[in-house]
């Protein structure tokens, strides 16, 4: 298993999710199968706030690209299906696209060339799944060049040092100039090399008063780097959809119920 701070709310019992790599780590992260079986007549939301990179998604009928959004992404589940993700590298976005990555920025196109049928006749078994998954990207995983693998490179740094909280911080880090990590990065996955500071960051807030409610939000935004608790709450409201005082709420409610 995996950890992801871009789920929200999980621990859903009619859900099941797992995520595992394959292998390919310069053009895959890791690949996730959702599998549901709700109740009639109810529906799961699943709240989202994506990796700063592009994910496919096969479900039984068809495959699609999805670019990233900047925003929490609310998926409605209902009756009994499945759904497989690859969670790709930045690398990835220019081998399996022409398409400008800015224009699928919270957007998305048919991807028609996945194998379909092998991926639903193997997703009842994550291993099988792997299979199929890895033996249908690995022609692209030797596709990938030293474009690809800086931004690779940035997004995990971004992701992994909570010391680095400025673009031009990131830039100096990767050991690129600031205008060029920018080019890159929009290149590659059409945002810019600050969203993949502050996806981290408000990512961790929101795992944080989720596990914690009580957590300290002037205490939270200082370790994150925000100039002060106001500026913190307006980022995560703007992003998140609510204020870090109702994650909390929703949080110790959650808590009570169990």
């Amino acid at each position: 298993m995996v950890d992801s701070r871009g789920h929200l709310n999980p621990g859903d019992p009619d859900v099941r999710l797992s995520r595992f790599p394959i292998g390919l780590d310069e053009l895959v992260r890791w690949v996730w199968v959702s599998r549901w079986d709700v109740p009639p007549g109810r529906t799961r939301p699943q709240r989202v706030l994506q990796y700063p990179a592009f994910n496919l998604v096969t479900d039984p009928v068809a495959a699609t690209l999805y670019g990233p959004r900047t925003v929490v992404d609310v998926r409605e589940l209902a009756g009994t299906s499945w759904v497989v993700g690859v969670l790709l590298r930045p690398a990835a976005t220019p081998l399996l696209t022409t398409t400008a990555p800015a224009a699928l920025r919270g957007g998305e196109e048919p991807f028609p060339q996945a194998p379909v049928g092998e991926v639903a006749a193997a997703v009842h078994d994550d291993r099988a799944v792997a299979d199929v998954v890895r033996g249908w990207l690995a022609p692209d995983a030797g596709r990938v060049g030293d474009a690809g693998r800086l931004v690779n490179r940035a997004c995990a740094l971004a992701e992994e040092r909570p010391d680095i909280v400025r673009a031009d911080e990131l830039a100096d880090a990767v050991g690129v100039a600031p205008r060029t990590l920018e080019r890159l990065v929009r290149a590659h996955i059409g945002l810019t090399p600050f969203w993949l500071i502050e996806c981290r960051r408000l990512q961790h807030a929101a795992t944080v008063l989720r596990r914690e409610p009580d957590a300290d939000l002037a205490g939270l935004a200082a370790d994150l780097g925000y100039a002060d608790q106001a500026h913190f709450t307006r980022r995560y409201r703007a992003v998140i959809g609510e204020t870090p005082g109702t994650t909390r709420r929703l949080a110790r409610a959650a808590v009570a119920r169990t």
